[in-house]
């Protein structure tokens, strides 16, 4: 029986770097940052230290969840995201995903996807006007050793995740 990660536990006291030591153990398949180039390594870790604190999985509905989650609640402004994607080796990622599993593959996907995930993007983007403080992004190896809770609660994030 498969049990629900620690990370995803809304009030789990994990720490965030504990927190990642499970989601890269339950997701193996997953690229290691340190095998990339250093500065996608940095983008890529930081993406997946958001999949832990935000709770998120790795299926379609939470890699579309995420983007604005970051875009509206960390310093990862659409504007920066844009920039990173940039980034010659997000291109390749993207194009060995479109390689591996076909264009058609990913559109379908996002397209199956997005009406059940609209209504929880208007609501995030309802909760999220006018927020004072943002979750680090590229910076949030201080938050390593805190718990999970701690920053969702710092962070008021609780309330994104289910």
């Amino acid at each position: 029986m498969n049990k629900k990660p620690l990370y995803k536990d809304k009030s789990s006291i994990q720490t965030l770097r504990e927190g990642l030591e499970e989601y890269y153990a339950i997701n193996p398949h997953l690229t290691p940052p340190d095998s990339q180039p250093p500065e996608f390594a940095k983008i890529l870790l930081a993406h997946d230290a958001g999949h832990v604190i935000y709770g998120c999985d790795t299926g379609m509905y939470d890699e579309l969840k995420i983007l604005p989650l970051f875009w509206w609640t960390s310093e990862c402004t659409f504007q920066k995201f844009r920039e990173m994607r940039k980034t010659p080796a997000v291109d390749v990622m993207y194009d060995d995903m479109i390689q591996q599993n076909g264009v058609l593959w990913l559109y379908g996907n996002i397209l199956r996807v997005l009406p059940p995930l609209m209504p929880e993007v208007i609501s995030i983007w309802f909760k999220t006007r006018n927020r004072n403080k943002l979750l680090p992004f590229l910076e949030f190896h201080p938050l390593l050793d805190r718990s999970l809770l701690d920053i969702r609660q710092e962070f008021d994030l609780l309330s994104f995740i289910k």
